[in-house]
């Protein structure tokens, strides 16, 4: 009993932030998965690194990076590749900076390639790219089991900082299906406009990075947000459904003159593929980001032409991804400035296609019940209630876990004394 008592309150205390968590616009760097295992990229194939599906690695990438990692595929299964580059605040980027990734046989035929630039916020903040070896039918290059290789570049413009990037890669499988599917995208679908969610707006602070994503559902949401700082917010979208959300930015109470691109708002999929972006510049009066019209989340996305279609093609945990220029405190000053996000999920949930197998990870295109229950507004305010009592009054996590370890004990003796009660079990 005592075991498992601690084992849960260890579990408990694991999924607390740390303290710039608390802190409620407050900057902070990259959250890298917790625990992830360090891997160096090789300047070749020979000796590359392997990479194993449902794993998330570190590594990085130098000013001159051409690095190589090693895959070892059966015939079957779509893999996936994410790499997540972060520059350090306060260095230099252009709107050319980025980052490349391509996935390659091992006679060096390309599979798929991605580029993703820094753009028009022209701030320092994590950028990723997402490569394939896509096994579906229908496909006829990289096809078959052995090994292929992951090539990911750094793209560098004159003028900017030269200082290494750490990376965060994310490796992910998808089965094939039990039958073939359809292998035409939808022709087509609603594309209007939707209307802006509307309602009483939820606090929900955001995540450093994609393990660290705050869960939010439709509706709308707010918090506070600093020049420079990045947030990560998860939403469930299930098959069928059509994802939609737009980032406002509050007023500024200083300053004068106008940022161009400073409010960044990205969508990404499960296997943290981008799908859509948007833009909004500063001028210090309020100003919004939305993201267009999307299809809904089908299997048969994979075939379709334009990029923001194909990113859609199955169902999980979705990512948004709000950024502030770095440089909006020239102008306005470091704020911290008020966030609004309106979020849709438009569409009835389907049933999912019939895959002949397991993700890796597990249940990675599929909403569970979890999932539904962690972004609502009432699941939101229940982690905050929880962060809020093991931070009142300064206390230190482990103190607060030591005072209820000690009220656990002492009901877990009593109920030894009474075989009935539930304590004894």
């Amino acid at each position: 009993m005592r075991l498992a008592v601690a084992a849960a309150v260890l579990s408990l205390a694991a999924a607390v932030p740390g303290p710039s968590a608390f802190a409620d616009g407050s900057p902070g760097p990259y959250a890298f998965t917790e625990g992830a295992p360090s891997v160096t990229g090789a300047t070749g194939t020979a000796g590359a690194e392997r990479l194993e599906p449902g794993r998330t690695y570190r590594s990085s990438l130098p000013w001159d990076g051409r690095l190589h990692y090693r895959l070892d595929l059966d015939a079957v299964s779509t893999v996936y590749v994410s790499a997540t580059a972060v520059p350090a605040a306060g260095t230099t980027v252009a709107a050319t900076d980025g980052l490349r990734i391509s996935v390659q046989d091992a006679q060096g035929t390309s599979c798929s390639f991605q580029t993703t630039r820094f753009g028009a916020s022209r701030s320092p903040h994590p950028v990723t790219a997402w490569g394939a070896r896509d096994a579906s039918p229908g496909h006829t290059l990289c096809q078959g089991a052995g090994t292929y290789y992951v090539l990911i570049e750094r793209i560098g413009a004159d003028g900017s900082s030269s200082d290494t990037w750490p990376l965060e890669l994310a490796v992910f499988s998808e089965p094939p299906l039990k039958r073939t599917g359809a292998t035409k995208a939808p022709d087509s679908w609603n594309s209007a406009s939707p209307e802006q969610a509307t309602g009483q707006a939820v606090e929900r602070a955001g995540g450093a990075g994609f393990a660290a994503a705050s869960a939010i559902g439709p509706g709308v949401w707010r918090t506070r947000i600093r020049p420079g700082q990045t947030l990560f917010y998860k939403v469930p979208v299930d098959w069928g459904q059509q994802p939609n959300a737009t980032a406002e930015l509050g007023g500024a109470s200083e300053g004068s003159g106008y940022v161009s691109g400073a409010l960044t708002l990205t969508l990404y999929n499960p296997v943290r593929g981008h799908v859509e972006e948007a833009y909004a510049g500063y001028s210090g009066r309020p100003a919004s980001a939305g993201l267009a019209p999307l299809p809904p989340v089908a299997h048969a996305n994979r075939y379709g032409f334009a990029d923001q279609v194909k990113s859609l093609r199955f169902a999980g945990l979705h990512y948004l991804v709000v950024h502030l220029a770095a440089q909006t405190a020239e102008r306005f000053g470091e704020g911290p400035y008020d966030l609004t996000l309106r979020v849709r999920v438009d569409g009835t949930a389907r049933p999912g296609p019939d895959y002949a197998g397991r993700s890796e990870p597990g249940q990675l295109f599929e909403v569970t019940a979890h999932d539904r229950a962690a972004a609502t507004p009432a699941g939101a305010a229940g982690g905050t209630v929880a962060l809020r009592v093991l931070a009142v009054g300064g206390i230190g996590a482990g103190t607060a876990l030591l005072a209820v370890l000690g009220v656990w004990t002492v009901a877990a003796r009593r109920g030894a004394g009474h075989p009935g009660a539930p304590g004894a079990a």
